[in-house]
């Protein structure tokens, strides 16, 4: 909830083909982008779970730095109902010319739903339970059709147009000889990354991570304190590992440890109980999918 010396407050970076996407942007937000070797420009999304300070109180520090460059940039900022009303309160906190373009979706939603999609990646939301409207997200890479290429060397092909449509899954003609594309390629799945901020466990919890590949969610109790943990709606170690046993994840990390535990130990054993592949976070941590 507050940094300390070995912890910063809640922001995590995804890094996709080049393109950036933040979920949340606590206090020291591009600072950390900063040591980390991250541009901040790359940052086209961010996903705000909840509108607690220690998950937004860098926003408008990165959105002024933003804004410094020369080059016109664009920000799409996703978060739960109340979110416009927020910005509109942010941007009015201090003196600075906002010169990036800024486009806010405000998600009032019920159930689980797709809030934005192209033609590599899906974003899902689901509503979460916590003191405030919150929001948890899904990061889901689209399954792609990858190339064999001596099965493609073999046929005669070469880079080019028709490789290009059968990766697309578009049958060609070549050498007067129909070539498919399970011919000479296969469907790789695309992963999913689920991310579950401050929330008492609740359905849409497991929901929201089914299939996912990876978990990461806040534990900010041991079970011992899970009556604490329901007064503030918060979620304990083993109900984050519960939800990634469900789920059938392959990874789960667990962030936002309340300040209380001098180490993370007990945490980290009551979920590996009942989730094995269970991580602890720490600050500039990487994971490649």
């Amino acid at each position: 909830m507050v940094p300390t010396k070995d912890r910063n407050v809640q922001s995590i970076y995804i890094d996709y083909k080049g393109e950036g996407i933040l979920v949340d942007c606590g206090e020291g937000t591009q600072r950390q982008m900063n040591i980390a070797g991250i541009n901040r420009l790359k940052v086209k999304k961010i996903l705000i779970s909840h509108w607690h300070g220690d998950h937004v109180s860098g926003l408008i520090g990165l959105i002024q730095t933003m804004g410094n460059q020369e080059t016109s940039q664009k920000l799409i900022i996703y978060g739960p109902k109340g979110t416009k009303l927020h910005m509109n309160h942010l941007l009015n906190s201090c003196i600075f010319d906002l010169s990036i373009k800024l486009e806010i979706n405000e998600l009032n939603i019920k159930n689980k739903t797709v809030i934005f999609e192209n033609k590599d990646y899906m974003i899902e939301a689901a509503p979460l339970e916590h003191s405030t409207p919150c929001l948890g997200y899904s990061f889901m890479e689209k399954d792609k059709r990858r190339i064999n290429l001596p099965k493609a060397k073999a046929l005669g092909l070469k880079e080019g147009p028709l490789l290009g449509k059968l990766q697309r899954g578009e049958s060609v003609k070549h050498e007067g000889k129909e070539i498919h594309p399970d011919d000479v390629s296969r469907i790789v799945s695309g992963k999913k990354s689920t991310f579950i901020m401050d929330t008492a466990l609740t359905q849409n919890c497991y929901e929201l991570a089914e299939n996912s590949f990876l978990i990461v969610s806040e534990a900010t109790y041991d079970s011992s304190l899970n009556e604490k943990a329901n007064q503030y709606k918060h979620m304990t170690a083993e109900g984050a590992a519960m939800i990634a046993s469900q789920a059938k994840a392959k990874k789960l990390i667990l962030t936002h440890f309340s300040q209380r535990y001098k180490t993370l130990n007990d945490l980290k054993k009551e979920a590996k109980e009942v989730f094995p592949n269970t991580e602890m976070a720490f600050d500039f941590m990487k994971v490649k999918l």
